[in-house]
């Protein structure tokens, strides 16, 4: 038996080592994992309630539609429920996509670097991947217009981008879209938006109704702090969620994963809270960075790419040894970085102090 071509080669999806093995390996009573872009807080208070409670239902398949968490989320978005289709996380509304779209003859424009799910289902379905290299940690927008041909069916633009935190403004972003040929789908990833604290990034809801090659792409894995549950979800027309749907696995979101998202869309203080939070502790490796002259990618999102000017694989190893899992700037396209999660204010101050040590 043979799998088809465009899997031979191709390298599974590679998280950050978890923390129990990485004590095991190194012998470690205290590990942080601030690799994975995780919210340091947990999720809201209310929401281990809302789990336990739903523990007696867990013999019975769950909502195929998610009705409960779909009207909510409308709601609170002030869309249709028409206009919703949600995933095993976002990554697995860009699996729709991409086996909803994509052949062969096809191809689709990313930046280069980022999210590494776009071309990784792409490829699974031999389509083309024309990758556009960022300009100063940013998408460089016009170039990929440029990219985009008769045979282009998708165009992803990550906002905050994954791995720099960079992002592209209402200005571009606007530009962008309106010049992008109405048959070419636009999908602005929208993961990290809740950590955005720049006034002229783009509010891409309200442009739905006039873009329907739009589609909007945000989770429950970061602010919300439900990772391990996996709750993301697309948003566009009417028509083109249809159109999607019967690429969706029947009950691909959970019971219990549908409750804890319920329940955490209705505490947005908790989710403020934790904007507040995340935009303070920035502001501690901005000025580490801006003190000992190292360089970094402003961020719009709960991590921040620093250039420490040593190969990444020893940052990395240095920090892992000191109980950390951070992300490897090599792996990312950064030869001399490292991705380091927004943590708590303690988690921070002790990473801090030990680059301080190694580094200055």
């Amino acid at each position: 038996m043979k799998v088809k071509q465009s899997m031979v080669g191709l390298e599974p999806y590679k998280p950050g080592k978890p923390i129990e093995e990485v004590k095991r390996e190194l012998g470690l009573d205290e590990v942080i994992k601030l690799a994975s872009n995780e919210n340091p807080y947990g999720s809201s208070a209310k929401v281990e309630k809302a789990i336990i409670e739903e523990f007696q239902n867990i013999a019975v398949y769950p909502d195929g539609y998610a009705r409960e968490l779909r009207i909510k989320t409308a709601d609170h978005l002030g869309v249709n429920v028409e206009q919703l289709i949600f995933g095993n996380g976002s990554d697995e509304v860009i699996l729709i996509l991409c086996r909803s779209f994509l052949t062969a003859k096809d191809n689709i424009v990313t930046a280069d670097p980022t999210f590494s799910q776009y071309a990784h289902n792409a490829v699974i379905e031999g389509t083309e991947i024309k990758a556009v290299p960022l300009i100063n940690g940013v998408h460089d927008l016009d170039e990929m217009l440029n990219q985009i041909d008769e045979h282009t069916k998708m165009v992803f633009v990550c906002n905050p981008n994954n791995p720099t935190g960079t992002y592209v403004n209402d200005e571009a972003f606007m530009s962008f879209l309106k010049q992008v040929p109405k048959d070419v789908l636009v999908i602005s990833d929208e993961a990290y938006s809740e950590y955005v604290t720049a006034e002229d990034y783009p509010n891409t809801l309200p442009l739905l109704d006039e873009y329907p090659n739009l589609m909007i792409l945000r989770t429950f894995s970061k602010a919300y702090g439900l990772a391990s549950l996996r709750v993301g979800y697309g948003v566009a027309s009417a028509k083109l969620i249809r159109e999607i749907d019967p690429g969706r696995g029947p009950f691909n979101t959970n019971t219990i994963a549908q409750k804890a998202a319920l329940t955490a869309l209705d505490d947005q203080k908790f989710i403020q809270s934790c904007y507040e939070k995340n935009k303070q502790e920035m502001k501690k490796y901005e000025d580490f960075c801006e003190k000992n002259g190292f360089e970094y990618y402003p961020s719009q999102a709960n991590f921040i790419l620093m250039d420490l000017k040593k190969p990444g694989t020893d940052i990395f190893n240095y920090l892992l040894a000191k109980g950390f899992i951070t992300r490897n700037g090599e792996a990312l396209g950064f030869p001399t970085s490292v991705r380091i999660t927004i943590g708590t204010p303690e988690q921070n101050d002790k990473i801090i102090a030990e680059l301080t040590k190694w580094l200055v």
